[in-house]
């Protein structure tokens, strides 16, 4: 580990037990929600509906990882696709440098896969008329469908190191059926990211009367996943690092 290194893995300590920063980024949170601070952002021309400092994890992650297939449930407008897509692209030129070879972006090596249960006509031909699309694969019914989830589990059956994004329906079940579904695809040392478990720490009120609340949410389905697979860890210090974020103890890594 470089001096550098040391001193971002001291200040991420430091956030972690400094309670009046941890709570004015808890306000902001709570804020900005009602703002729809995460509907501002696109990615190459998408909406990605995200916050930017969970975007920054996930390049992180994606280039400390070099997932060959990241599959991710939940399309909406494609920005996310088309994020990872880019991220993918990257690491195939990379490769390319790296080995001497020639780098053809028409013949990709990593791909993304999309699932919802309701890809909109106009997001579809917009994700597919995107220069990233050669990169992605969509796949349109419900993410814990049995036929889906065998639809992919055949898909991500040529790669060798998977990486996972869950942010569909919310809801505690539908979340928890998607991690009985997807996370042991996740190779050991890549990650399985749960989005929106900050419902759990938000105000009723902030549900907008949605199906999922305070004790019925992504992060509750996490909690209880985790109880019967060890081979999980919450990774605690990417919300420490990042403060602000949707996907507190979300970041789940494959330790086994």
């Amino acid at each position: 580990m470089s001096e550098f290194d040391k001193e971002v893995a001291e200040r991420v300590s430091a956030n972690a037990k400094d309670e009046a920063l941890r709570a004015s980024t808890a306000a902001f949170m709570r804020t900005s929600i009602t703002a729809k601070y995460s509907y501002n952002f696109s990615w190459l021309g998408r909406p990605i509906i995200q916050y930017p400092q969970d975007m920054a994890a996930m390049q992180e992650l994606i280039w400390q990882i070099k997932p060959d297939l990241i599959i991710e449930t939940g399309i909406a407008h494609g920005g996310s696709l088309i994020f990872s897509a880019s991220m993918l692209a990257l690491l195939d030129m990379c490769d390319a440098i790296e080995s001497g070879k020639t780098f053809d972006p028409r013949k990709p090596q990593r791909k993304v896969i999309g699932v919802d249960i309701d890809i909109r006509p106009h997001n579809r031909a917009a994700i597919e008329a995107h220069p990233m699309s050669s990169r992605i694969q969509m796949i349109q019914g419900s993410s814990i469908a049995p036929e889906i989830v065998a639809e992919v589990k055949a898909a991500a059956s040529a790669y060798k190191r998977i990486m996972v994004c869950l942010d569909s329906n919310h809801t505690h079940e539908h979340v928890y059926e998607e991690l009985k579904a997807y996370a042991s695809l996740v190779t050991p040392g890549s990650y399985c990211v749960v989005f929106d478990t900050v419902v759990e720490d938000l105000p009723a009120e902030l549900a907008f009367n949605r199906p999922w609340g305070p004790g019925d949410n992504p992060k509750t389905a996490v909690w209880k996943y985790l109880q019967d697979h060890a081979e999980f860890e919450i990774d605690r210090t990417i919300q420490d690092k990042l403060l602000i974020t949707v996907a507190p103890d979300g970041y789940l890594r494959r330790v086994g």
